[in-house]
């Protein structure tokens, strides 16, 4: 279910994907659905119709698919935040609502990719585990500085329990029903972040 939720929606720009992107998306979902352990680059190649030699053409390894999918969502999502913040410069109230629109959009196109940070980010070698950390904790600090600013009588590290919490809410769509379309789901969603971060 995760995976056919999430593919070829991670990249919504309108061109055709790249082969490499296509194996990428069926190794996500085959993660995201089955654990890091529990798939091989055989199963891989097999799901995404490509031979063994051609799919380590693209990829040296599980590692570097893993690092492939984590690491473009951590810088994206953080130039995305900075992006949004920067277009309401001068309204906390504002910036704030577009975070939220903001990632919860991004958590109902990739669950899958949600599921992989939550489950496999440890998998990867220090270097590049290192790095995604660096980009989320900066991400952080972009909710951080929005929330503090709308709410002054917060001190940074209470605004930072409120923006880890309000990311455990929003990132909750690898667990959500299907029963519950997107657009009714994504309403649920921003309008219970915003009242646990305005409270």
């Amino acid at each position: 279910m995760t995976a056919q939720r999430d593919r070829g929606t991670r990249v919504a720009t309108g061109r055709r994907r790249s082969r490499r992107e296509e194996i990428l998306d069926v190794a996500v979902g085959l993660f995201a659905s089955r654990g890091y352990d529990g798939v091989s680059m055989d199963a891989i190649g097999a799901a995404a119709g490509v031979t063994g030699p051609a799919l380590y053409h693209h990829f040296k390894g599980k590692e570097a698919m893993l690092a492939a999918a984590l690491y473009p969502v951590s810088e994206s999502l953080l130039n995305g935040g900075r992006a949004r913040v920067a277009q309401h410069a001068d309204d906390p109230e504002a910036a704030l609502a577009a975070l939220v629109d903001f990632h919860v959009d991004f958590a109902l196109a990739n669950p899958a990719v949600i599921a992989l940070h939550l489950h496999e980010l440890d998998r990867l070698p220090e270097q590049p585990r290192r790095e995604i950390r660096r980009l989320q904790r900066l991400y952080v600090e972009v909710w951080v500085s929005t929330i503090t600013a709308l709410r002054p009588e917060l001190t940074a590290a209470e605004a930072r329990v409120l923006a880890h919490a309000t990311f455990g809410l929003m990132n909750s769509t690898p667990f959500l029903s299907v029963e519950v379309d997107r657009s009714r789901s994504a309403a649920l969603l921003r309008n219970a972040a915003l009242a646990a971060l305005r409270a």
